[in-house]
């Protein structure tokens, strides 16, 4: 008899177990690089003026190559702007408030100045989420990763997208960081003090690159690759000034791949609440019909 009560319980409680499962998250993708991420300053989704200073930067540096076609001018009423700030302060074209935040740039001179077209970044945050860190993490570290490359058409590079194909547009803000990549291969199977081969190449902050060969100063070395920044040059801003301005920015882009974030993470509590007390009814209604056979 208990044997058929747990099955008939098991049976009415099938459908909030499915539905728990559904409210999972997804496992993340693999990391595409092996660079370690910095931890992005989550509390800047919730400050409102962070998200506004953040729009202005997107429109001001960034809009001119990279779209946001699923963001519409007007969804940045959430972020505390009316449509008139809007219009006076983010939007330098003809577009209506209602429109999607698009790029003036023709496909083809794109693809002729760049050799693809720039990318719409309107689900960064989301595609490059990893097993590294959360896809906020990857911009807030990209964005602070630039080195000046004269091997690059571009003259510069990136530490956590190798061979990217954009300049550092926010150098005037932080300037030029020098470099130093430091490569460890082991020779043969990678045992005896001699084994190992090292080679430093250093970025300097005019772009000029310079390599040296050599055996590793470590007592015990390890085959990879590390890679060290020297303080930036230039730039407008101190260290400290360009990790706000590039949180900002950070935060801007995660609330553009997901302006309901907030709402769903609300409702996914109310929801959770109700699924909860739905099994304590089913469970309950189980009880009270099995109560008089046993």
């Amino acid at each position: 008899m208990k044997s058929g009560i747990l099955r008939r319980a098991a049976v009415l409680a099938a459908p909030v177990l499915t539905s728990l499962v559904l409210l999972l998250p997804a496992p993340a993708s693999a990391a595409g690089a092996g660079v370690p991420l910095d931890a992005f300053p989550q509390t800047k989704l919730n400050d409102p003026a962070a998200l506004q200073r953040g729009a202005q930067m997107y429109v001001n540096y960034c809009l001119g190559c990279h779209s946001l076609n699923a963001m519409r001018y007007n969804r940045m009423r959430d972020l505390g702007l009316t449509d008139e700030q809007i219009k006076d302060n983010l939007m330098f074209t003809g577009d209506k408030v209602g429109d999607p935040m698009r790029i003036a740039m023709q496909a083809s001179d794109a693809k002729e100045w760049f050799g693809v077209l720039p990318p719409d970044l309107s689900l960064t945050a989301r595609s490059r989420s990893s097993g590294a860190g959360s896809g906020s993490d990857w911009i807030y570290t990209f964005l602070r990763s630039f080195y000046r490359d004269d091997t690059r058409s571009t003259g510069w590079n990136n530490v956590v997208f190798q061979n990217v194909g954009m300049p550092h547009v926010l150098y005037t803000l932080q300037g030029v960081r020098p470099l130093t990549v430091t490569e460890v291969k082991a020779e043969g199977d990678g045992h005896g003090a001699g084994s190992f081969t090292q080679t430093v190449t250093r970025y300097a902050a005019d772009g000029s690159v310079t390599k040296s060969e050599g055996t590793p100063t470590s007592e015990h070395p390890h085959a990879g690759v590390s890679y060290s920044f020297q303080p930036a040059v230039g730039g407008s801003m101190d260290r400290l000034g360009y990790d706000q301005a590039v949180a900002d920015l950070t935060a801007f882009l995660t609330y553009v791949s997901e302006p309901h974030a907030k709402l769903r993470t609300a409702l996914g509590v109310w929801v959770l609440v109700f699924l909860g007390i739905l099994f304590a009814i089913a469970l309950w209604l189980n009880r009270t019909f099995w109560k008089d056979i046993r």
